[in-house]
């Protein structure tokens, strides 16, 4: 019988720890973190994911700013507004959040802002640490996929890992953060040009995928005892439900679940943890982590 990799309760767990950290920090007279995020235009995921990040900000004791903007907004006044909160002394992290509109480089905008208040993790100055396993502010994503199967004692030592997708924010970071010391895992990345993908993911112990594509992974790619971790969220038409949508991920849940060892649903898998470890990276700032 499968496990379910309950991501809302690990994330409630780290949520208890953080705020019992700000507790401290309040005791001692000290900064409460000040998380700031950035929404620009309408995109109806986006202003659902950024409403639970604020939420989040009050269930641990933090600050929170939330900046919106048209989505005709210029490039040239989004950079600005990156500027101000780089050099405001009170925001100790902060997140631009993507995606963005075309006419506004999503690459300038994230090399824009200050690796230092970097919540996201996504600055090429946190992404090249991480690489070289210094300090710094890991991908939100990752991290929170690597806290679940370490409070999980997943063993991942010599372990056939496959990665689907290669995106800067999920997949790349996600291969080098298991395959470092500590984790030690033997890590392939499978995309949309790798030959003969199924029988290279059916070989996997644990299967990662973020390709948002709904049950991308199915039954016959999954061997018998395999961890497997859905990152991919996709709203799809449910006429029935109030929202009138439900997200659905890469995996066929229904029928890939009894096969597997341990599996993250979605909602409630990945998605809890990429929010706690926007806290996680947001506390290190406030306590001045030298990254």
């Amino acid at each position: 019988m499968y496990k379910i990799i309950d991501g809302k309760k690990v994330a409630s767990e780290i949520k208890m720890e953080i705020s019992d950290e700000v507790a401290i920090l309040k005791i001692a007279g000290k900064k409460i973190p000040h998380l700031a995020a950035i929404l620009v235009g309408n995109n109806g995921s986006s202003e659902t994911y950024v409403a639970n990040k604020v939420k989040d900000c009050e269930e641990v004791g933090f600050k929170s700013t939330l900046i919106r903007f048209g989505s005709e907004i210029s490039e040239a006044l989004l950079l600005g507004k990156i500027a101000e909160l780089n050099s405001d002394p009170d925001v100790d992290g902060f997140i631009v959040q993507l995606p963005l509109p075309q006419h506004i480089s999503e690459n300038k905008v994230i090399e824009a802002i200050d690796p230092q208040k970097d919540a996201d993790g996504f600055h090429p100055v946190n992404i090249g640490k991480m690489v070289v396993g210094l300090p710094g502010y890991l991908p939100a994503t990752p991290y929170g996929i690597v806290e679940l199967i370490k409070r999980y004692k997943i063993e991942t030592s010599g372990k056939n890992c496959v990665v689907i997708g290669r995106s800067n924010i999920v997949g790349r970071p996600v291969s080098i953060l298991l395959s470092q010391k500590g984790m030690d895992a033997t890590v392939t990345v499978v995309h949309s040009r790798t030959r003969n993908l199924k029988e290279i993911v059916s070989k996997a112990d644990i299967i990662i995928s973020a390709i948002g594509s709904p049950s991308f992974v199915t039954e016959e790619m999954v061997k018998s005892g395999a961890v497997v971790i859905d990152v991919g969220t996709t709203r799809i038409s449910n006429p029935g439900s109030k929202s009138g949508y439900k997200l659905v991920g890469d995996v066929d849940f229904e029928r890939v679940a009894p096969k597997c060892s341990y599996i993250t649903p979605v909602p409630g898998g990945v998605g809890p943890m990429t929010r706690v470890s926007l806290l996680r990276n947001t506390l290190n700032a406030a306590k001045r982590l030298k990254s």
